[in-house]
């Protein structure tokens, strides 16, 4: 049965941290739901209602743009590998671009990896762990390189490429990554 708790618990937070993959789900009041899997080195639990997690350049950016719609998001983990567990955290994030003023400090915890766009700081209202006994059990191989190679390849080309790729939502709602205030 499901359970529902105020704040992140330390069993929570140890979960948390021994995944590789969490999940990120927004909506606009109108349009497409985004459901978006996030893995790497990308997510502090920052304290008990605290979450921060690391964006990277991507195919699309509908995190961002509906935050600046409707504040709300949630975040899931699934104990893939030995402990069956779901476990999701609910509330509003706060989006920080390369161009705010907290941005060096909020990406220097993750060290500023290269095509980082965006850091998503959430105050955490809710958490609720269900069993996960339907969940499968994969094992972890490791992490791919493929986005850190991507990204090398066109380190110098990231601000033209978000601003043609990630400035809108594929609804046609602004995402705020150029700087736009709308």
């Amino acid at each position: 049965m499901a359970k529902r708790f105020a704040s992140i618990e330390d069993d929570h937070r140890a979960f948390i941290e021994a995944q590789h993959l969490f999940f990120v789900g927004s909506a606009a009041a109108d349009g497409r739901v985004n459901v978006s899997p996030k893995g790497m080195d990308s997510l502090r639990v920052a304290g008990a209602n605290r979450i921060i997690w690391l964006n990277l350049t991507g195919s699309g950016n509908e995190t961002a743009g509906h935050l600046r719609q409707v504040n709300r998001m949630t975040l899931m983990w699934c104990g893939f590998e030995t402990r069956p567990l779901i476990l999701r955290a609910y509330g509003q994030a706060r989006v920080i671009h390369p161009f705010d003023a907290d941005w060096e400090a909020m990406a220097g915890l993750f060290g500023h990896p290269l095509g980082a766009r965006q850091v998503y700081d959430m105050d955490v209202d809710l958490v609720q762990t269900s069993c996960g006994y339907g969940v499968p059990k994969f094992g972890f191989q490791g992490n791919r390189d493929a986005l850190a190679k991507w990204t090398e390849d066109r380190a110098d080309i990231l601000p033209d490429y978000w601003a043609e790729k990630n400035s809108l939502t594929i609804d046609g709602a602004p995402t705020g990554i150029s700087g736009d205030k709308a």
